[in-house]
């Protein structure tokens, strides 16, 4: 009968099959004690002292009892002795289901005992299918997101400027661990070689028409239009002068001055009339012309090969001025500087940026129902798609797992986990069967 916690060193668990496909594999410890751990291993002594208490209290009854019994004479202690007796098996009976669980009783390799050792690799084998079955499905996975609700969630905790700090920190580190450990030279070479390469590979008139499409269709132009109005009219205003000059230069040299000078300001006044219709009508004609030409223009970019010819050729003597290269060439340089800055320093403009970013998106996932459902769809969708694809890989790594703990210590620590409540079976099982005897004892005596 064990009473202490020390470890008992079960017979040699066999190979499973799992172990003999994937050949043998060295035992690996689960670790050592902590003091959570020692604190859990004084409770279970505790515990086995007081079923064991259980047990020897049963024993003391019953020779008593029998004493009273057979010596003395005494009727009514028969009904103790037997009472005593069945706790006592009970108690025994109890204390040999516990310990089977974990080792052999009394060192004795009975069949069928040690069980968690002799069955480790079973039973890692049912725990990843359970987990397969039960947890990694793909109805289970994604009603749990949905319910849960992670991206609206996540929103309300970026939300939070000290949160969005946090993130911004994580971050801007793991962007200064990247840039610090790639080579410049490396990253040059891609971005003039490849990036450029690319570049002038890909067609830029269509994508550039269809961009000015989707601007034109929003109006966005508009607010453009409005500026290049406003500033074409104070250029008339502000220039007079120059009115007058063009005048008088192309002006007959018969003419008085004064007629030049009326005719100067007449024309003046119709520019500057012009301007000011232009700039306060939204309906006026020039408008309507500006957007029949750009949206003309738009579809010559994407279908007119003369358009589109030209279009690469302005793209190309972009890509080759001399100052584009200077600045393609130090394009990474100053973007490595930008990331180094703002590691080093809290209030750098570019991570207080990124920290309201953070913030801002935050905001909105807490508040637009619709964006924060398509986010929750694509993460459920991309979770489903990993459990489909790779739950079979997420099962074999508990199941190698646990085949490669040692038997003796993961008996330990499971005993060590569950083993203070399982003494309460002992416990249970004396006192329930002192009173199954005494029951079958008086039914007996009241029978017979």
């Amino acid at each position: 009968m064990q009473t202490s916690s020390a470890p008992e060193r079960p017979a040699p668990a066999p190979t499973s099959p799992r172990d003999r496909n994937v050949g043998s594999v060295p035992s690996a410890p689960l670790g050592g004690f902590g003091p959570g751990d020692e604190q859990k291993r004084r409770d279970l002594r505790r515990m086995k002292a007081v079923a064991t208490g259980f047990l020897v209290g049963a024993t003391i009854v019953f020779f008593i009892a029998k004493y009273l019994e057979s010596v003395q004479g005494l009727p009514w202690a028969a009904y103790v002795r037997a009472s005593a007796e069945a706790g006592m098996v009970g108690a025994l009976a109890d204390w040999f289901a516990v310990t089977a669980l974990f080792r052999h009783p009394l060192r004795i390799p009975i069949p069928h005992t040690a069980i968690i050792p002799r069955k480790k690799d079973m039973i890692g084998d049912s725990l990843g299918d359970f987990v397969g079955e039960n947890f990694l499905s793909e109805a289970v996975v994604r009603d749990k997101l949905e319910r849960v609700g992670v991206a609206e969630q996540v929103g309300l905790w970026i939300g939070e400027q000290r949160n969005a700090d946090r993130v911004t920190t994580e971050l801007v580190t793991a962007a200064r661990a990247v840039v610090t450990v790639l080579r410049d030279e490396d990253v040059q070479n891609v971005i003039e070689t490849v990036a450029v390469r690319k570049l002038m590979e890909i067609p830029v008139g269509p994508p550039l028409g269809k961009a000015l499409e989707g601007v034109l269709t929003d109006g966005a132009h508009r607010r453009l239009v409005d500026l290049v109005c406003d500033r074409a009219y104070d250029w008339v205003a502000d220039n007079q002068e120059m009115v007058l000059r063009v005048v008088h230069e192309r002006a007959p040299s018969w003419t008085p001055r004064f007629v030049d000078d009326m005719v100067a300001d007449k024309l003046f006044a119709e520019i500057r009339g012009y301007a000011w219709g232009v700039k306060t009508d939204p309906e006026h004609p020039l408008r309507h012309a500006v957007d029949r030409y750009l949206a003309e223009f738009a579809r010559d970019l994407q279908s007119d090969p003369a358009t589109m010819d030209r279009a690469e050729q302005v793209k190309r003597q972009v890509v080759e001025h001399p100052e584009v290269q200077h600045f393609i060439g130090r394009a990474w340089t100053v973007v490595k500087g930008m990331v180094l800055d703002a590691a080093d320093d809290p209030s750098n403009e570019l991570r207080l940026r990124v920290r309201d970013g953070l913030m801002a998106f935050g905001r909105r996932l807490g508040r637009d129902a619709e964006l924060s459902g398509k986010l929750d769809g694509w993460m459920a969708d991309a979770a489903c798609y990993v459990v489909r694809h790779y739950r079979s890989q997420i099962t074999t790594l508990i199941t190698e797992t646990v085949a490669k703990w040692d038997a003796e210590e993961t008996s330990r620590k499971i005993e060590l986990q569950v083993g203070r409540d399982l003494q309460w079976i002992r416990i249970n099982g004396t006192v329930v069967g002192a009173l199954a005897g005494l029951v079958i004892h008086t039914v007996g005596e009241l029978v017979f």
